[in-house]
């Protein structure tokens, strides 16, 4: 009798499983992903933001956000990261030939797929998008541009070059006088939208913006909206979106709202009408690339596929603090002919509660808002504490797709991958999370482990050790009270650092 229902049960369980495994694959899910370009952990609505995003705000409303999701601090890394599922390789190149990439490996499981934006990891051979698994590809294949004119060169402080921009395996040279790159960018993924859905298979829309990074570009009537709103300064304007995530309950109340940032400067002392016309177009970019999100839901909406699409949200880095030109208030942030960025005053301000801002691995540099929107999977109007990085989400893609991550690839041998899958917690339940968690940028290091992050400032030049669960805004460093902790995290991220050919 025990036999006979070990037996039964066994066979029911296979059944379910093979018939999920079914359904999965005659109903696979699209997916969109979409990114922000050097946007800041606090400045959407739904993170606790006074920038007007309804769109995100929808968003969240019918799906999860994620309180503890990490970036890699900077817009390369983090992007070669995203596409492969692994930490950054330096040496050579980020994107190498035993890398495959999510388009590589969906369009092998029969994905139609698109990248819409910014690419920023080579246009060569072996890692133009066109090349690297995106059947349909339009963007800027560079760093940064003039968002209403990408033929105009950077200025001499940014080195003079003119960005290339890319149309599939073409480049493009000319636009039209009413350009804007972010409505350039959404046009093309609600193209590739309305274009995918007409077949009979499945799709990947990748939406790459460079909004709201620098030069700082917005249309006159999205500035309007902002101007004067930020003669309340920079620390006020921490002190408000701390309120605001604290009450939302973004926030662990014993974290305390984190010291003003070294680099950040007196508001009382500053231009403060040029200080706001800069804050006020940076908020004015957001809110159009909130606008284009709504344009991306709206197409999914018309295509009938809403559904059964998976959509995510998230930003490259930190809010940042560079301020190419120096802070030059005879530039005038906005209009096309000048190049102005938000600087470390308010590059650290978006980031609130946390310390520090792109290019650090504090937690400023590297948290992200995240939120993901699934009909009929993701609970809707949740927040997981569950931590999460930007690697796992190849391991979700292919999870969810129920595609297979290759150990070798058009004859090549592929890296393992490194991430793991976030579907678990999409359904709302518990997944392993990482051991360990590793981060490098120019001179900046830090490993989580639990609850524990060891983090190295190179201007600080020294190992800082933190308990991330009862102070995620690092204000209390542990280093010198728990020595043998700390000595132990460093060594794993040196072993890890060698392994992956990131500097020391």
């Amino acid at each position: 009798m025990h036999n006979s229902l070990r037996i039964t049960v066994s066979s029911l369980v296979g059944l379910f499983v093979f018939a999920n495994t079914i359904a999965r694959a005659e109903t696979p899910p699209n997916i969109v992903l979409i990114m922000a370009d050097d946007m800041g952990f606090s400045d959407i609505g739904c993170y606790g933001g006074e920038i007007d995003t309804p769109n995100l705000n929808r968003m969240a409303k019918e799906g999860v956000r994620f309180r503890q999701f990490y970036n890699n601090a900077k817009c390369t890394t983090t992007r070669a990261s995203l596409v492969t599922g692994l930490y950054p390789r330096p040496k050579g190149g980020l994107l190498k030939q035993d890398m495959v990439t999510i388009g590589e490996v969906l369009g092998e499981a029969g994905y139609q797929t698109s990248l819409s934006g910014k690419w920023h990891l080579g246009n060569g051979k072996t890692t133009h998008p066109f090349q690297r698994g995106f059947d349909r590809y339009y963007g800027l294949l560079d760093g940064c541009c003039n968002f209403f004119n990408p033929l105009q060169p950077d200025p001499a402080f940014k080195g003079g070059k003119v960005r290339k921009f890319g149309h599939d395996d073409r480049d493009v040279t000319e636009f039209p006088g009413d350009y804007y790159a972010t409505d350039a960018f959404t046009d093309h993924a609600v193209e590739s939208i309305e274009q995918f859905a007409k077949a009979e298979k499945p799709f990947f829309v990748h939406v790459c913006y460079t909004a709201p990074h620098y030069p700082l570009h917005a249309k006159p009537k999205d500035i309007a909206k902002y101007r004067g709103k930020y003669m309340i300064g920079w620390e006020e304007l921490r002190r408000q979106r701390h309120e605001r995530q604290l009450a939302m309950g973004l926030l662990d109340p014993r974290w305390p709202l984190s010291d003003t940032d070294s680099a950040s400067y007196d508001w009382e002392t500053s231009d403060k009408e040029w200080e706001d016309l800069r804050m006020a177009v940076y908020a004015a970019m957001i809110d159009c690339m909130d606008q284009n999100i709504g344009r991306i839901l709206q197409a999914l909406d018309d295509q009938g596929v809403a559904k059964n699409t998976l959509v995510m949200f998230l930003s490259d880095n930190g809010g940042c603090s560079e301020e190419p030109g120096g802070r030059n208030t005879k530039a005038i942030p906005g209009q096309r002919e000048f190049y102005t960025a938000v600087g470390p005053a308010w590059g650290w301000a978006q980031n609130t509660p946390f310390r520090r801002y792109k290019s650090w691995v504090h937690e400023g540099g590297i948290s992200t808002p995240f939120i993901a929107r699934w009909p009929g999977v993701v609970k809707p109007d949740t927040m997981t504490d569950q931590v999460a990085h930007l690697v796992d989400l190849m391991a979700t893609c292919v999870d969810v797709t129920g595609s297979e991550y290759p150990r070798n690839y058009d004859g090549r041998d592929i890296f393992p991958l490194e991430g793991s899958s976030l579907a678990p917690v999409l359904r709302g339940e518990t997944r392993v999370g990482h051991d360990s968690l590793y981060w490098e940028w120019s001179g900046n290091r830090a490993v989580r482990q639990g609850k524990w992050k060891l983090v190295w400032d190179k201007l600080v030049k020294e190992w800082e050790l933190y308990d991330v669960a009862a102070d995620r805004t690092e204000t209390n460093d542990l280093a010198e009270t728990h020595p043998d902790r700390a000595k132990a995290m460093a060594d794993d991220w040196f072993a890890w650092a060698d392994r992956t050919g990131n500097k020391y």
